[in-house]
């Protein structure tokens, strides 16, 4: 199963970014957690587009894999918490 999600969950993470004017600028699909690096324009509080992202993904993966393997309904498909840090492209403008 994780073969086919990983290559569905990249272009559903670049997608669920774009709706919220966003851009994955780097991202690594490991097989029990994500590392991304996102631009995100300051109108939006990161917590909020993590939320987003987990929040529809999640959503969107009981939809399409939950009859293959398990019933997700009632589960949680993502960890509760998540890490952020910044990285800035050029001080000046932090």
């Amino acid at each position: 199963m994780y073969a086919s999600l990983r290559k569905h969950l990249g272009e559903m993470f670049r997608l669920l970014a774009q709706r919220k004017e966003c851009e994955i600028l780097e991202g690594h699909l490991m097989p029990d957690h994500v590392h991304m690096l996102i631009a995100i324009p300051p109108k939006h509080a990161v917590s909020q587009v993590v939320g987003y992202m987990k929040g529809k993904s999640a959503i969107h993966i009981a939809r399409v894999y939950g009859e293959r393997r398990r019933n997700f309904v009632g589960q949680s498909f993502w960890a509760r918490g998540y890490f952020v840090s910044t990285v800035g492209r050029d001080e000046e403008v932090i």
